[in-house]
């Protein structure tokens, strides 16, 4: 009996990054029609716990004692780094100097004196926050 997961994983191809299909339909993974079929609310949320695990392992290497940061700040900056990816997120140079000395209130303020602060106002808002709360 022919295993159906492995013969379409053969026939469809991996691919890691959306692309136009022949038929030209937004395509990736193991041929996932995004345009017609999308993701349901199940995937999307696996997605994002994958995206939260990334950028959770991505900050400890960045702050080794990340976990002795409280559960806010931990969460703030998880939020920041899954929606600026981890290369934007090191461009807030001063911001992680200032969160490795333990300087919050600067940490605050450096991601406040930022472009993404104008883009994402009412996100960057409650991140600057818990930051600087605590």
């Amino acid at each position: 009996m022919t295993d159906i997961l492995e013969m379409l994983k053969r026939h469809e191809g991996y691919r890691q990054f959306l692309y136009k299909c022949t038929a030209g339909k937004t395509t990736g993974g193991y041929g996932r029609n995004f345009d017609d079929v999308g993701l349901s609310e199940y995937e999307a949320e696996f997605l994002l716990l994958q995206d939260i695990k990334h950028a959770t392992n991505r900050l400890t290497t960045i702050f080794p004692n990340f976990y002795d940061f409280t559960v806010n700040r931990q969460a703030a900056l998880i939020d920041m780094m899954v929606n600026l990816g981890s290369r934007r997120f090191l461009l807030f140079r001063k911001m992680v100097i200032a969160i490795k000395k333990g300087d919050w209130e600067d940490a605050a303020n450096e991601a406040k004196d930022s472009k993404w602060f104008v883009q994402v106002p009412n996100r960057a808002k409650e991140i600057i926050g818990l930051i600087k709360e605590g």
